[in-house]
């Protein structure tokens, strides 16, 4: 058996042995992936804490895992439970909301008789809408709750990752897994410093618009009068981390409710303000992820919809970065086996 035989069947016995590797520790990626963006974002004040303040690396370690789970869990927690008990006041008071809309009956036999073809009933779809969206959003609860013990498991694994990738692996492991990377060590350093600046800059450009987007969508609140404008406008603040759709999860309904309520100037208000908030994110996201990060908005665009797809809300940052890795990868291969492999041939 010659050598490039033996090489092709290492490679297939590699591939298979990733592949099995990758089928079993997929339903944890987003702890992995996780751990490498906190990592990321936490590891200058880690080194502060160190070097400036002569802190001990594992007392280092805890300090930042303990500073993580205030900053983001805790406050997620409550976020969720608020979320959690509207969604609910939905769910088991639907006829709340259903009398809301009988309230403008006259409207929609108006609306309907002048524009909707004979025999569509506009007051009973919104009944089939309203009660289709409250089995969904009970389903979304039981599902959530199910699911408790998985998110438990990804949150030990990705602190527990966390925790070592601070503190630093051991030298022969990370030569091991340096050497483990078919490139050359300069273009591995690149791998790592693109995977910096992409976290970076995704992070800066979602941490600025869902501030602006939350500020202002909390403004037009209170402008027009809608309750609980600072919680939603908090809300409205955490989804905007997801492009396009962020912002209008929450506007969108408050136009519909301002409708119901026949309160047509807080409804055109809150549209053209929703519709201003969220244009926000289609020239100011892609402008600072290219100055930060120099990624493309085409790049952006098209890795956000496969990150959320595959990787849910951590796709926003995982997406990008595999579209930039694929491509950057591709480069590298280029420069150091298919220019090689031209060279020798002439």
């Amino acid at each position: 058996m010659n050598n490039s035989s033996k090489m092709a069947q290492a490679l297939l016995i590699l591939a298979i042995l990733a592949a099995v590797l990758l089928y079993a520790l997929y339903p944890y990626i987003n702890a992995f992936f996780g751990a490498f963006i906190l990592y990321v974002v936490f590891k200058p004040l880690y080194t502060y804490l160190i070097t400036k303040q002569k802190i001990n690396k594992r007392v280092a370690a805890f300090t930042i895992i303990l500073l993580t789970i205030v900053l983001i869990l805790i406050p997620l927690y409550f976020l969720m439970t608020i979320i959690i008990i509207q969604i609910q006041s939905v769910i088991f008071d639907t006829d709340t909301l259903l009398a809301q809309l009988a309230n403008i009956n006259t409207y929609v036999e108006q609306f309907s008789s002048a524009t909707l073809p004979i025999g569509i009933n506009l007051q009973e779809k919104l009944t089939e809408i309203v009660t289709a969206a409250a089995n969904y959003f009970s389903i979304l609860l039981v599902n959530a709750v199910q699911s408790i013990g998985q998110r438990i498991i990804e949150f030990v694994i990705m602190y527990f990752l966390l925790y070592y990738l601070l503190v630093g692996i051991n030298s022969t492991c990370s030569a091991k897994l340096t050497n483990a990377i078919p490139f050359s060590r300069e273009n591995t350093e690149l791998l790592q410093k693109e995977f910096t600046n992409i976290v970076n800059a995704t992070l800066i450009s979602s941490g600025i618009i869902a501030v602006v987007q939350g500020g202002l969508l909390t403004i037009t609140f209170l402008l027009f009068g809608v309750s609980g404008a600072f919680l939603w406008g908090f809300i409205a603040m955490i989804l905007s981390f997801l492009p396009v759709v962020g912002a209008p999860i929450i506007w969108i309904p408050a136009v519909i409710v301002q409708i119901i309520q026949q309160d047509y100037l807080a409804a055109v208000g809150i549209l053209i303000g929703g519709v201003i908030i969220s244009s926000i994110d289609n020239f100011l996201r892609p402008a600072i992820q290219d100055k930060v990060g120099k990624i493309h908005p085409l790049e952006s665009l098209i890795g956000v919809i496969i990150g959320l797809n595959l990787f849910g809300l951590l796709g926003i940052i995982i997406g990008p970065l595999l579209i930039s890795y694929v491509v950057l990868m591709a480069k590298m291969f280029n420069e150091e086996y298919l220019s090689e492999n031209k060279t020798d041939t002439d």
